[in-house]
């Protein structure tokens, strides 16, 4: 019962709501997204943007101005661009999400030792903080899940089609050069939301860890989804409740939970393989 005392206690305090509502909603459109991009060999763009974030978390703190404005317009054209060169240069994602964030954590650094160094602000963005959320993060991360339920949905076959073989759904009419873009455009909006929670360094962890558990034990594309989102949407509530009676960070919990799901799920899939 003390437990269960402690958890309704949590959900007293303003901050805590918060952070579950804008973790699960974020989990949730990381989860969808997810998929399509490990299916796409391009999971590791969370990463590569989660850097950019970093050098414009560091420019909005140095110019006094809003992080998600600064933040959200350069790390979707960061998204684009790192697509683009794939498309358009032949340069492979791999190589493309490396140079751009070696160079944005580059910049960012140098950025940073203009400011005197790391503020309290950007370590906590750095590693996420629950505190930091507000309610225009609330506001957006709703937009943004319904949006990316919607666009998908609508999209759905084509989607399916150019994920798995880009060349078939590019001779029977579908835009695969659009799809991506919207599938960059979404992700990079969801890293930088995502950030708020556990922070720059972990935020790929969200995109990736739910899709591959996921994979473990999904017998097909559309229970995949449905099991990254559950596994996702749950790390999340687990580890935001556990950060807070534990008193331990919020970002690196959720990572933790979602890696040892994903062991548990490992080991019973080899366990009856």
């Amino acid at each position: 019962m003390s437990i269960i005392n402690e958890l309704l206690n949590a959900l007293s305090y303003t901050f805590v709501v918060r952070a579950l509502l804008v973790g699960s909603l974020i989990g949730f459109s990381a989860a969808f997204l997810g998929v399509y991009l490990v299916i796409l060999r391009q999971s590791m763009i969370g990463d590569g943007l989660a850097h950019v974030s970093f050098l414009t978390i560091a420019i909005a703190l140095l110019l006094g101005q809003s992080t998600l404005l600064v933040s959200i317009p350069i790390v979707t054209l960061a998204s684009v661009l790192i697509m683009h060169f794939d498309d358009k240069y032949h340069i492979n994602n791999d190589s493309a999400i490396g140079l751009i964030s070696a160079m944005a954590t580059a910049l960012a650094i140098l950025i940073a030792s203009i400011n005197n160094g790391f503020s309290v602000d950007l370590y906590s963005y750095l590693f996420g903080s629950i505190l930091v959320i507000n309610d225009l993060d609330m506001i957006l991360s709703l937009v943004l899940a319904v949006s990316v339920v919607i666009i998908i949905v609508y999209n759905y076959n084509s989607l399916l089609i150019m994920s798995f073989d880009p060349d078939y759904a590019h001779v029977i009419g579908i835009n695969v050069k659009r799809m991506k873009m919207l599938i960059a455009t979404l992700t990079a909006i969801t890293v930088v939301l995502g950030i708020r929670v556990v922070g720059t360094m972990l935020i790929s962890s969200m995109i990736l860890f739910p899709t591959i558990s996921a994979m473990q034990v999904a017998k097909n594309f559309k229970t995949t989804i449905t099991y990254a989102s559950i596994i996702s949407v749950g790390s999340i509530i687990i580890g935001v409740f556990a950060s807070f009676l534990l008193d331990i960070p919020t970002g690196s919990t959720i990572v933790i939970i979602n890696g040892i799901i994903f062991g548990i799920l490992l080991m019973r899939k080899l366990r009856y393989a």
